[in-house]
C-alpha cells in the first residue's frame, strides 16, 4: 500500500472533499487524524473508517485558532508519534463583492481558508522535521487563477494559499518536506448538490456548468483524492511548490462558468 505506516493529518475531514480524501488514504494504509469543527461529521466520517479497517481519529478543531492547532499537533503525535502527511483542506465561502463583503465576513474566510494552513503547517512541520520528512498537501482552487464575480473574499484567501504552497516549499525543502496545493474546480459534494437545488433550474443549471468542462463532466471527491494520494506518496518525492489543478481542463477556457446568485 502506497501510504503504508503514514499518519495523515485532514482538516474539515467529516465531509465532502476532505472525507473523501481520507477514505482514500486509510485504503492505502494510512493512519486517519480527522481534525474537525463539526465533532458529529468527523465521528461518522471515522466511524465508516474504522468500519473498513482503518485506524482513525476525530479531534475537534478551530483551524484558525493557535491553541486548537497546538492541540491538535499535540494530541496527533501522542496518538500516532508523528505527522507526516498534513492536508489543509477546511475551507468556508461567501459570494460577496469587496463592498458587500463587511470586514468581519473577510476575517472569517481568510481566519480559516488562510490562517488555518499557516498555523496546522507551523505546528506540523516541527514534526515532520523530527522524523525527516513529510508531505504538506494544500486545498487550493481553481479562483486561485481564474475566477468569477462576487468572490472577493474566497478567491483572495486560495491565491493567499498558493503563494504560501510556493514559499513553504522554497523553505522547508532542505528539511525533506514537500509542499504542494491541489486546485479542484467543479466538484461533485454535497454542498454542490445543495446549491443547485436552490436554484429556480436545478437541471437547467447543471446542464450549462456541464457546457463548461471540456471532459463533459464535473470532478468527483476522488479525482481531488487521488491527487492528494500521488502528492502525498512516495511518487511524488521530487515534486514540491506545484499548484495542481485537477478541472478537467475547464481553467484553459476562456468563457466563463455559470453564476451562481
Amino acid at each position: 500500500m502506497r501510504l503504508e505506516g503514514k499518519v495523515a493529518v485532514i482538516t474539515g475531514g467529516g465531509q465532502g472533499i476532505g472525507a473523501g480524501i481520507a477514505r482514500t488514504f486509510g485504503k492505502e494504509g494510512a493512519r486517519i487524524v480527522i481534525a474537525e469543527v463539526n465533532e458529529e461529521a468527523g465521528r461518522d466520517t471515522v466511524q465508516e473508517l474504522q468500519n473498513d479497517g482503518v485506524d482513525a481519529i476525530v479531534l475537534q478543531t478551530d483551524v484558525g485558532d493557535e491553541e486548537s492547532v497546538q492541540a491538535l499537533m499535540k494530541r496527533a503525535v501522542s496518538e500516532y508519534g508523528k505527522v507526516d502527511i498534513l492536508v489543509n483542506n477546511a475551507a468556508i465561502n461567501i459570494r460577496k463583492s469587496v463592498t458587500d463583503t463587511s470586514f468581519e465576513e473577510w476575517q472569517n474566510v481568510m481566519n480559516v481558508n488562510l490562517n488555518g494552513p499557516f498555523l496546522c503547517s507551523k505546528y506540523a512541520i516541527p514534526e515532520m522535521q523530527r522524523s525527516g520528512g513529510g508531505s504538506i498537501i494544500n486545498i487550493a482552487s481553481w479562483h486561485a487563477e481564474k475566477t468569477i464575480t462576487r468572490l472577493a473574499a474566497y478567491a483572495s484567501a486560495k491565491g493567499g494559499l498558493t503563494a504560501l504552497t510556493r514559499q513553504m516549499a522554497l523553505d522547508y525543502g532542505k528539511d525533506e518536506i514537500r509542499v504542494n496545493a491541489v486546485g479542484p474546480s467543479t466538484v461533485d459534494t454535497p454542498l454542490l448538490q445543495n446549491t443547485f437545488a436552490s436554484l429556480e433550474d436545478p437541471e437547467g443549471a447543471f446542464r450549462d456548468t456541464l457546457k463548461f468542462q471540456p471532459m463533459g463532466r464535473i470532478g468527483t471527491v476522488e479525482d481531488i483524492a487521488n491527487a492528494c494520494l500521488f502528492l502525498a506518496s512516495d511518487e511524488s518525492t521530487y515534486v514540491s511548490g506545484q499548484t495542481i489543478m485537477v478541472d478537467g481542463g475547464a481553467i484553459n477556457k476562456i468563457a466563463r462558468p455559470i453564476e451562481f446568485d
